[in-house]
């Protein structure tokens, strides 16, 4: 059996490699490192995959949340709502322009922002609501946007997880994570269902003038070279990561489908395990399975994870500490008690391998492990 690993992207890279070779190749000779072709052939692909109005690269997905809080002139002392339940990346920028983060908790099935908890925290100083996508699946966007509406706040997606999900709204239509919003932003970090080799962003609008201040934004605030409309940033993507994710952006959709089928794989195996929670499939998204995070007892999540170590099996806690109870967000004056969803699944979440190359060996391998933990 081919050695376990959480994400397999050299694997992954064998079964595209002359495409792949010969995208990097194609870059080389042209010696267009900056802007190039290959990064605006992207931004219209990926358009046409997601749907979007338009799509703007960016240097990683970290940024991508920064410059949509820009474009949106959000400034210093406005409030921001979130979740505890994240990447660090979501309440960091927030921070770091300034704003307040408010924060509210999620749901325990989904993992992703409560939108029954949104009301109560709106405030006269809030400007923007931040839901993220999390794991592979969609918010509760509908109720979201319908509150954001009422108070005039804009909303950003942090689609980071679930680039391809799609959002089923109660009228029956149906829209990518991500492309709901007033903006959206995702990450290609090379472990990203669509990822790079090496670091990557964009941001998603269907406002015209939005798209053009985000480009701008991006590449120091400059519409015409050397003029410069805005304080903007340096935050491209180069030319390439956009040739090696033209080749990955094809192949998504059965990346996807691999993720899915494991995920059934899984989900057949577990059942039947006292205690042992499978993820949760929200009837309003769909699940591209940026991770396969169950949920056990707290008192068996680390045991858990030392049995599967010991099998050559590896596991992750995504999140093992929720963003109000660490160490550089405590001015934000939040305890312990505040959030008790988000508290309780950092003690009980556990991700499993998940990503396009596992094998029927390897699934079998480790479903047999996690049922002998439970002595099944």
């Amino acid at each position: 059996m081919k050695e376990i690993q959480m994400v397999d992207l050299h694997g992954q890279y064998l079964k595209i490699r002359t495409e792949v070779d010969e995208a990097i190749q194609r870059v080389i000779d042209s010696t267009a490192f900056i802007k190039g072709k290959e990064v605006f052939l992207f931004q219209d692909e990926l358009s046409a995959y997601t749907g979007a109005g338009h799509t703007i690269a960016c240097g990683n997905g970290t940024d991508a949340l920064q410059v949509a809080m820009m474009a949106l002139e959000i400034k210093p002392g406005d409030e921001v709502i979130t979740t505890p339940f994240t990447f660090i990346s979501t309440i960091e920028v927030i921070k770091l322009l300034g704003m307040k983060p408010l924060l509210v908790d999620v749901e325990k099935g989904s993992f992703n922002m409560d939108p029954l908890l949104l009301r109560d925290v709106i405030t006269e100083r809030t400007k923007a609501i931040v839901p993220v996508h999390l794991f592979g699946q969609c918010a509760h966007m509908e109720p979201i946007m319908e509150l954001a509406a009422e108070h005039g706040l804009f909303v950003i997606e942090d689609n980071a997880q679930a680039i391809g999900a799609d959002y089923l709204f109660s009228d029956g239509s149906t829209r990518k994570a991500g492309t709901i919003g007033n903006v959206g932003t995702t990450s290609f970090f090379p472990s990203k269902n669509l990822g790079a080799y090496g670091d990557g962003g964009a941001l998603f609008t269907n406002d015209q003038g939005l798209a053009e201040k985000i480009s701008a934004l991006v590449n120091h605030g400059m519409k015409q070279r050397y003029y410069y409309d805005y304080v903007g940033i340096n935050s491209r993507l180069d030319t390439l990561q956009a040739a090696i994710l033209r080749v990955k952006l094809k192949q998504l959709p059965a990346y996807h489908l691999a993720r899915q089928q494991a995920a059934l794989f899984y989900d057949e195996a577990f059942s039947g395990i006292a205690g042992l929670n499978i993820p949760e499939r929200s009837p309003y998204s769909t699940h591209v399975f940026h991770q396969y995070t169950i949920r056990v007892p707290r008192e068996a999540r680390d045991p858990l994870k030392e049995w599967l170590a010991g099998k050559k099996i590896p596991s992750m806690v995504y999140y093992p500490v929720p963003l109000h109870l660490q160490h550089a967000y405590a001015d934000l004056g939040y305890g312990a008690g505040d959030f008790p969803v988000a508290e309780k699944l950092s003690q009980e979440v556990l991700s499993l391998p998940m990503h396009t190359e596992l094998d029927a060996e390897q699934l079998s391998y480790i479903a047999a492990e996690v049922r002998a933990f439970f002595k099944l």
